[in-house]
Order: C-alpha cells, then structure tokens, then sequence
C-alpha cells in the first residue's frame, strides 16, 4: 500500500484555504497511484483553534469541510483531523477526532484519548478522551489510528494513567499512523524523534508520523513529519519550517532494516543544530504572522544595538529588504558610534532608513512636567520618557504608513523587567523575547556567518540602554553570562532558590536576580505575543499570577 504524508501550513479558520490545500494534495496523491494520504491533527480548522471551539458555526463549518473533503476520497483514501461532536451528553461536547475518509464518505473516526493540559497546551478544556481504541482496515492493512499524545506516554515517569497502544497493539496493526500538532522548541525534535522511535520498538511495528508546519501567533511548528521502522530507525524526514510531500511503500517500511543512527534516548544538541533552528523558526514566525493577517512591512526601532540588529535581519529575510523600515531615534545620550552602526547596518541590508531625533520631544515632556515635578534630581523616570517618546513615534509611523512594529525585547530583559511599558515594550510582536542576550549574540554570529551583515562594533561594544550618560546594562545587571544561566534554571527548569544556589551561583544574587522576575510579571501581561523557540517561554506557556507575594 502506498501512503502520502503531506505535512501543510494551515490557518486557523481559514477553511476555504485548508480544506483547498488538502484537497490538492488528495489530487495529488491520487495521481501519483497512492491508496492513502495522511494529514495532520485538526487540520481542516488549524492548531489551536482555542475558544473558536466553543461556537457552533465553527463546529459545523469543520463538519461540512470534512464532507467536502471526503467527496474527494474515490479511489484513494484519506486521514484528516478535525473536531467532531460527542454524541453523548456526558462529557464535553467535542471530541479531537482523526477522520477515515474512503468511497466519498466518512468511513471511520478514531478519538484522541491523551489530552495535553500543560505548558502552552489545554486540549482538555474543549475535548472529552476517548474511552474506546479500535483500528481501520484498509487495503489489507490494520491501521493503529492515533493522535499526537497518544504516543507520548512512554516515559519512565508516565503523564496519565493509560496508554491508548497497550490495548490498540492486540489487535495485531501493521502500522501506526500518528497525526499531531507538535509545537516547536528548539529541544523538541530529539525529543519528538525519541517518542516515535520508542513506540516503533515497544511495539515492533512502524510508525508514520505527520504534524503541521508554519506559525500560528506564537506558537512554531517545525514540521519534521517522518516514517520509523520497526527496529526504531528513522526511513526518512520530512523537512523542517517548511510544507512537504511525500510517498511511501508500506511494505517496503515493514521490511526496512535501517538502525537508529544513536542510542534511543540520547540524541544530543549541540550549537550548530541549535542556532540554525532558531533562526529559521523566528523567521517563519515573522513570515507566517505577515502573510496570515496580511501585512506587508515592519518598522522597527535601530538603536544601534545587538537587538535591533537581529530583529532586522530576521525581519529581512523573512518580509524582504524592501518591505522593512528602520528608524533611528537618537537623544542627547545616544553615542555617535551607535548611529553611525546603524546607519551602516541599514546599509548592509539594503533597507529604508530614518533619522528622528528625540530631543525636542523628550524637552517638550519634561517642560510640561516641570511645574509637577519641580526640582526632583533626574532618574528612572526621564529614561522612560525617553524610551516611550521612542515608542509614540514608531506607533504613529505605524498607524499612518500601516506598518507593523516588531519588538525587540530578549528573553533576559523580559524576565527580570528591564525594559519600559509603552516604550521599548511595545510591538505587534516579539521576536526574540524568548531569546536570552547571550543566544542573541549567538544569532548575530550566525547572521554573519557567510558575509559582514550585523557590523563587527555593534556585536563587540558593551550593551547599553543609552538612557543617561555613559550607561552600561552591566550597571543595573549581572554580566548577562552569569544572569542567563540563573534565569534558565529557574524559568526552564522550574528550580527554586536552594537549588539554584546549590549549583553555585551566589545566594544574593540569587535571590535578587528570582525578586526581580517574579516582581515584573506586571509587565509580562503587557507584551506582544512572543514567538516560542525554547521549552519554557513566556506567554501562554508560563501562566503566573500578578498579585503573589512568592520571591518577590
């Protein structure tokens, strides 16, 4: 039998796109001799659809696109997944359902019973689990029909109580076949690999695997879609930030001898596999998050710095240079050098540039304040008149020309507050907020890693605010090189103080550098969507409340 995976980019609500996309695909395979083809999880409506869910019209509008798609299945058969209605009254009223679709109807639908409600998942909000495992037979072959975390409970410390295989695999299947949504981190797809390469050999049967690819707000998906034999091998790999397409002999899987190219379990991570995915993950996020609410430029602030600089060149490569806007906004405190890098920046990348200088702005603020304020000595407050007199700028180039604004707020300075609400903060999206400085310069090195683009200067000098004279961050912060390693332990670690303390590091600093987290997450509220790279990002992952007294 010869099954297709087709890994797509699919939009949320976007129907008439989805169900347009599946069903050249479905052509496709048709052409091509295929007796089935193999979608994602939810695929008619997009992950996640999220609260879009508990309204009816969209309810019915994934029903009819099923339908639509299954008039298509003549000839050659289909998985596709999508929403369906729980018939009982118990429970909740939907279930996450992968769809056998086989002579122009529906033919089976097989449940999800593992719902994910952790981290940026809340699959068990909308869904009731499946309590019945059945499989599909088709063409010969018994088909283990799952989704997503279905396959995920094999750790040595098991998320549920059940594992929908162990009761599925006594029905002798030749294959699994797994449809998923499986967000991107830049960790995950070892991770992801060592899942279905576990299943595969607990279960002595292949598995073929596909998920969605392309960016949904914040969330990432990376694709790898891929087909394992039964002694944990991987046969072949869909790519990755990309749609991809392709075909393979089941028989030929079955009988596939390829051994795992390491031991299960023990895929390592290194820099040259870390940064290259992130890059590419950020710079799909920017491009998807375009395209899908169909905008055409950014704008950004060019201060000259590491941030901005990365932000630019992702932004780059993903809109194109003729469709990014830097503005610099220099004051009485901004360096020469970190102009005039910005300015050959802007040059490097072939992009519209604008010099507003802020001094008679930031004077005009600090006249009309002066009657208030009297004679109290400068401090926190002119820095982030500053900052937000930077921010009214961009927001008004950006509601005149139609720009959107990226942000350009790293992942440290989220998380221990340094950064101005209405200022710097500000943004349509975040691009590298879950990026800490230290892989921000790691981007830069990677940016650079063919040609000069990022200039020598702005990746060398000592970061700065450029808020009051001769600042340097190192003035408020540790050494960034010290901070990450803390704020890692503690947000993607979940360690608490003794623990950390106890790698090391030392224990004021400790306990200043968690007080100055925990006592920002005000902030945190108020940032545009962060793209997530890493297993623990801020956003919709990290859920904390405002008012607690816990480290702070």
């Amino acid at each position: 039998m010869k099954i297709a995976l087709a890994q797509l980019n699919y939009h949320i609500g976007n129907f008439e796109q989805n169900v347009s996309k599946i069903k050249s695909n479905i052509a496709k395979a048709k052409a091509a001799g295929v007796d089935l083809i193999v979608f994602a999880e939810l695929a008619v409506c997009g992950y996640p659809p999220r609260d879009f869910l508990e309204f009816n019209d969209f309810i019915q509008l994934c029903t009819d696109s099923i339908n639509d798609i299954a008039k298509d299945c003549v000839g050659i058969a289909a998985i596709v997944g999508s929403p369906s209605k729980n018939p009982n009254l118990e429970g909740k009223n939907l279930y996450n359902s992968a769809f056998f679709l086989a002579d122009g109807k529906v033919k089976n639908v097989c449940n999800k019973s593992l719902l994910p409600n952790y981290d940026v998942f809340d699959e068990y909000r909308y869904f009731e689990p499946a309590n019945r495992f059945e499989t599909v037979d088709y063409k010969g072959f018994r088909i283990a029909l799952t989704i997503c975390e279905d396959l995920w409970n094999v750790d040595d410390d098991p998320m549920y109580p059940i594992s929908p295989m162990n009761i599925i695999i006594h029905r002798k299947p030749h294959v699994i076949i797994n449809i998923a949504a499986s967000p991107f981190s830049y960790s995950h797809p070892e991770e992801r690999e060592n899942v279905l390469c576990k299943n595969a050999l607990k279960y002595k049967i292949p598995v073929f695997y596909v998920n969605h690819v392309g960016a949904q707000t914040e969330l990432l998906f990376d694709g790898g879609s891929m087909v394992v034999n039964d002694k944990g091998g991987v046969v072949d790999e869909l790519n990755y930030f990309e749609e991809d397409f392709r075909i393979y002999d089941a028989g030929e899987v079955i009988d596939n001898d390829v051994l795992p190219t390491h031991e299960i379990g023990n895929a390592k991570l290194n820099d040259d596999i870390k940064f290259p995915r992130i890059y590419n993950a950020l710079v799909m996020g920017i491009r998807n998050y375009f395209n899908k609410l169909g905008f055409k430029k950014a704008i950004i602030g060019s201060s000259g710095g590491i941030d901005s600089a990365v932000v630019l060149a992702l932004a780059v490569d993903a809109l194109g240079n003729d469709h990014v806007h830097a503005i610099m906004m220099p004051s009485e405190f901004s360096s020469d050098h970190s102009v005039n890098d910005a300015i050959l920046l802007a040059e490097n990348l072939g992009i519209k540039k604008d010099i507003i200088p802020i001094n008679s702005i930031y004077t005009t603020f600090l006249g009309a304040l002066q009657p208030i304020f009297g004679d109290l000595p400068f401090d926190l407050t002119e820095e982030n008149i500053q900052a937000r007199s930077r921010g009214v700028l961009l927001m008004a180039m950006s509601n005149k020309m139609g720009y959107i604004l990226l942000n350009t707020s790293n992942k440290s300075e989220l998380a221990v507050g340094y950064g101005t609400l209405y200022g710097d903060m500000c943004g349509g999206l975040s691009v590298i907020g879950d990026v800490y400085k230290t892989e921000v310069y790691e981007l830069a090195n990677y940016i650079n890693r063919d040609k000069i683009i990022i200039p020598e200067n702005i990746i060398s000098k000592p970061p700065s605010a450029e808020l009051r004279p001769d600042q340097k961050d190192s003035d408020s912060l540790p050494d960034y090189s010290i901070l990450d390693k803390i704020l890692f332990e503690y947000i993607e670690k979940r360690k608490g103080p003794k623990e950390i303390i106890g790698i090391g590091f030392d224990e004021s600093l400790v306990r200043k550098i968690l007080k100055m987290v925990n006592s920002n997450e005000y902030k945190r509220y108020q940032t545009p969507p962060i793209l997530r790279i890493s297993p623990k990002a801020f956003g919709m992952g990290r859920r904390l409340p405002i008012v607690a007294k816990y480290l702070s």
